[in-house]
């Protein structure tokens, strides 16, 4: 089963939102724990992105891959765009 890059997140933002309401119950919630929770979600986020881009990417690359080794490229066409006012 593959989870999603935001299902991932979800999890790591309810982690913290746990951590913090624990933090708060204890008292020992300051501004040094909440900078520390946003961090992590901003890495972990950050991370999870990056795997994303890059998972799109392969996924992408192997399709073209497969479709060339079909000889589909022979059937590709090309658009030119005009150039614009001055070029």
């Amino acid at each position: 089963m593959v989870i999603s890059a935001q299902e991932r997140l979800d999890d790591v933002v309810v982690a913290v939102v746990e951590v913090a309401a624990e933090a708060g119950e204890s008292g020992t919630y300051t501004a040094d724990v909440a900078r520390t929770l946003a961090a992590v979600v901003g890495k972990v986020g950050a991370r999870i992105a990056a795997e994303a881009e890059t998972r799109g990417f392969r996924c992408g690359w192997r399709e073209a891959v497969v479709l060339s080794a079909d000889g589909a490229q022979d059937g590709a066409r090309v658009f030119r765009m005009p150039a614009g006012p001055g070029n």
